[in-house]
């Protein structure tokens, strides 16, 4: 987990300052939840029971799901399943009559008429759960395409980034995951009450037979059957609240995991002997994971073996009165098969429709991750009919801008009144910590200001379309991506409308000084610039995929912004922060052509990279302290002079690089 997830994930900003909460909720349009948690990311209580009104929706939107993937496939599902559960009626009551015409002596031809019946019936309990089986594995698969299209269309519509960094909505998002994917939690909703209508079908046929035969021993199976539902009921409702639980504690484990694989790690981990370290804290967590498996496991063990003995001593009790019915005359030989067969299926179906109701409750429990994740919307409002944004003529302005990531953290920024020219570069220099990342995130509306308001040549950018807002947007963000996927991928991702177009892609690496490097690869700008996809002897094949340095990925990320650069605003942060002394000064040299005439903001800690933006800005603990040109900072003697001394001294000294100022980002 990222620091900036540890950092933000408290939830909602609340009311702004000076506003009350009824205030900042009667004001249209707005959001004073900076942290973009509304209420549909608040805790649930997964192991609580559900309304009946509510599952019969979950169970309505699980059919609707199936019947949308495969209509086909779910409708013979269906048959099949029918024809499941009157299967083992149809075989009892065939095995009574053969047993009964046997002892009657009835003709040949009767009796072969009745083992013909008896056959057929054998070779289709032997056929339907091979196909149904098939036809659950097909239904699981295209469900579970559909159900992973529409979760991810879902994640992609949410406009900022407080639901990524919510630790409470990231374990809903990975149980929502779970719950669609290979075998979808709706797939076993519907299994369960397919399986429960079977089993009723089963209940119904050997429940008629024994009321034939003895309804004081229908009425005793049927008792004994209704504690294993409701114990099978709670058992469910555990297990899903014990998945939602672990949650925090399956993640940690990831966390330590992907640390221990990663090739980012890898060294550190090496050089500092941390792997023992991280290694027992893996195993600390998963250890807390099994220990709340194991006593669900246990308590499901214990219920299970109290249900089973009570099932034979009922089983025992009915077999004692059918043998001794039989000896008195009341029964007959094919009465009494039938009896024993019914006392079992009986027992057996009402185990099982116990388990289907419970497996169904359980799945409608996660299930409903998965709807509330696909359901949630947008994170920031979103205006019904958005504004247009104007081509960028006068400027962007901010105008009273506060935030904090929650009412538990500081405010980030302290009424900042600020204004980007058009056509002009701005500078944003100021120490980690300063707000200058987070003025970043709230001009791309990653964010909503707590308070205050961002104008795009006067229209407030919480008006417009955020998709049409980040169309305007070019930026290389000092958290920049590296993807595993070919170099002219990687840079056609800045706009994939240029994907097929080698002239654009080209033109934006060379800019970014890159093009010598890919053009030499092995299969040139198709190259992968990975090795994770191969295995074996392929790894030892330089053709196979090409890792990058760091700062090569860098002059990338750079080319991928270089792609974009016909919008209206550039964003540069941190853009030259990996390159050495000589490519930091030929990338300058090309952001300097090219933010010529462009506006654009360029934030950096290296203060010898800004001198020449048209206007510097100095953030200082969330405000703007100071602003202007290079040369009227630098006479006024203030924080900007003091850094740009500070870090021009350490050059002067012959340090290998500027000190770095300490602090959070």
């Amino acid at each position: 987990m990222s620091a900036g997830v540890v950092r933000r994930a408290a939830g909602s900003t609340g009311p702004e300052p000076g506003r009350s909460a009824d205030e900042a909720a009667s004001s249209p349009g707005r959001s004073a939840n900076a942290s973009g948690r509304s209420a549909d990311d608040a805790d649930t209580a997964p192991g609580r029971p559900a309304r009946p009104r509510e599952l019969i929706r979950r169970v309505r939107l699980a059919a609707a799901l199936a019947v949308r993937a495969a209509p086909g496939t779910f409708a013979l599902y269906l048959v099949l399943t029918a024809v499941a559960g009157a299967l083992p009626i149809g075989a009892a009551w065939l095995t009574k009559l053969v047993v009964d015409r046997l002892v009657a002596g009835a003709p040949p031809g009767t009796l072969a008429a009745l083992a013909a019946g008896l056959a057929l019936v054998g070779v289709l309990a032997a056929v339907v759960p091979q196909v149904t089986r098939y036809l659950r594995a097909e239904l699981d698969r295209r469900v579970g395409l559909l159900a992973q299209d529409r979760l991810f269309a879902a994640v992609e519509r949410f406009v900022g980034l407080g639901r990524f960094e919510n630790p409470h909505f990231l374990d809903r998002l990975r149980l929502a995951q779970q719950a669609g994917e290979v075998a979808p939690s709706s797939n076993q909703a519907l299994d369960g009450l397919l399986g429960l209508a079977r089993s009723g079908f089963t209940v119904a046929g050997f429940l008629g037979s024994l009321l034939l035969l003895s309804p004081p021993m229908t009425l005793l199976v049927v008792a004994a059957g209704v504690p294993t539902l409701l114990a099978q009921l709670a058992l469910s409702r555990r297990r899903a609240r014990m998945f939602w639980d672990i949650g925090p504690v399956q993640r940690r484990e990831l966390f330590y995991r992907q640390l221990l694989c990663s090739v980012d790690a890898a060294k550190e981990i090496r050089l500092f002997g941390t792997g023992a370290f991280l290694r027992g804290r893996m195993l600390s967590e998963r250890r807390a994971s099994n220990a709340a498996r194991r006593a669900v496991d246990r308590r499901e063990v214990a219920i299970g073996a109290g249900l089973a003995l009570l099932a034979a001593v009922v089983a025992g009790v009915g077999l004692l009165w059918a043998v001794g019915a039989a000896g008195q005359g009341r029964l007959s030989v094919g009465d009494v098969t039938i009896f024993v067969a019914a006392v079992a299926g009986l027992q057996a179906a009402l185990t099982s429709a116990a388990l289907d109701v419970a497996r169904a409750h359980q799945a409608l429990l996660m299930f409903d991750h998965y709807l509330a994740v696909t359901a949630a919307g947008p994170d920031l409002p979103v205006p019904r009919r958005p504004r247009s944004l104007p081509p960028l003529r006068r400027g962007i302005e901010l105008r009273d801008v506060w935030f904090r990531y929650s009412d538990d953290h500081p405010w980030v920024l302290r009424g900042v009144d600020l204004h980007i020219p058009y056509g002009r570069s701005l500078a944003l220099v100021g120490l980690n910590g300063a707000g200058k990342s987070t003025l970043v995130g709230l001009l791309c509306r990653f964010y909503d200001p707590s308070r205050g308001a961002i104008l795009w040549d006067g229209v407030d950018i919480r008006d417009a379309d955020p998709v049409e807002l980040r169309r305007r947007i070019g930026a290389v963000f000092q958290d920049y991506m590296n993807y595993d996927l070919s170099a002219t991928e990687n840079i056609a991702l800045g706009d994939l409308a240029a994907l097929d177009d080698r002239e654009r892609i080209r033109a934006a690496a060379d800019r970014a000084g890159i093009h010598e490097k890919l053009a030499t690869l092995p299969h040139g700008y198709d190259t992968l610039l990975s090795r994770v996809f191969f295995m074996g002897a392929n790894q030892d094949d330089p053709e196979t995929g090409v890792v990058l340095s760091g700062g090569q990925w860098q002059r990338l990320a750079l080319a991928r912004a270089f792609l974009r650069d016909r919008r209206d605003l550039m964003i540069l942060d941190e853009p030259s922060a990996g390159l050495d002394a000589e490519a930091e000064h030929e990338v300058h040299s090309s952001l300097r052509r090219h933010r010529d005439g462009r506006t654009s903001l360029l934030v950096s800690h290296r203060l010898g990279a800004v001198r020449d933006a048209d206007h510097i800005v100095v953030l200082a603990e969330g405000r703007i302290v100071e602003q202007g040109r290079h040369a009227e900072l630098l006479a006024a003697g203030g924080e900007y002079a003091r850094l740009f001394t500070l870090q021009a001294s350490g050059y002067r000294a012959g340090a290998a690089s500027e000190p770095r100022l300490a602090g959070a980002r």
